[in-house]
C-alpha cells in the first residue's frame, strides 16, 4: 500500500537536496544569502534550514523515532553541507518508514500534549510544506537574477529514470 507514496516522498527529498546543492554551488555572496522576498519565510539559509528541520520533525513523529535529533527547531546555524547530511539521514528514515505498513489513522499526540493528529496528515504536511518553502527560495533566487534549478516532479522522473522517451 505504501507504494503509492514512494515517488511523492522520494521526490520531496530529492527536490530539497537539489535546491540545497544548487544554493551551495552558486557561491552566493553574503548579501545574496541575506536576501528575502515579499511573502517568503526568511533568507535562503533560514528557509532551507526550516524545510529540512520541519521535514525531520514530521518524520520523527510519523516514525515514532528518536533519530534526527537535529529536528528540534533550533536556530538556523547549519551550513549547506550540514543540511545535505541531514537530508540524507531523513531520506534513510523515510525509506524505513515506507518499507513498513503505515497506519494513516494512527493518532499522534502533538503540541506538548495539547492536540492529537492522524499520522496521514504528517505525510501530507511534509510534502506540502516543503514544496511551499522551496518555491519561496526559488522566488528569492529569481529575484536575484539567478535561474533556480528545475525541481518539479517531471525533472525528478527524468533524473531517476521514472520517465523515458519511447
Amino acid at each position: 500500500m505504501n507504494d503509492v507514496l514512494y515517488d511523492a516522498v522520494r521526490h520531496n527529498n530529492w527536490a530539497s537536496k537539489e535546491l540545497v546543492e544548487f544554493c551551495r554551488d552558486q557561491n552566493l555572496s553574503p548579501e545574496q544569502l541575506q536576501a528575502t522576498g515579499i511573502g517568503t519565510f526568511g533568507t535562503i539559509p533560514e528557509t532551507l534550514h526550516h524545510i529540512v528541520t520541519c521535514d525531520g520533525s514530521y518524520l520523527r513523529r510519523l516514525a515514532d523515532s528518536d533519530q534526527l535529533t537535529w529536528a528540534d527547531g533550533s536556530k538556523p546555524e547549519a551550513d549547506f553541507d550540514k543540511l545535505l547530511l541531514w537530508i540524507e539521514e531523513a531520506r534513510l528514515l523515510w525509506e524505513d518508514v515506507l518499507a513498513k505498513p503505515i497506519d494513516t489513522e494512527r493518532v499522534i499526540v502533538v503540541d506538548s500534549g495539547l492536540r492529537e493528529c492522524r499520522a496521514g496528515i504528517f505525510i501530507a504536511q511534509a510534502l506540502n510544506h516543503a514544496n511551499h518553502h522551496r518555491e519561496q527560495v526559488c522566488a528569492i533566487l529569481t529575484g536575484l537574477g539567478i535561474e533556480p534549478p528545475d525541481i518539479q516532479a517531471w525533472e525528478y522522473a527524468w533524473q531517476t529514470h521514472r520517465i523515458w522517451d519511447r
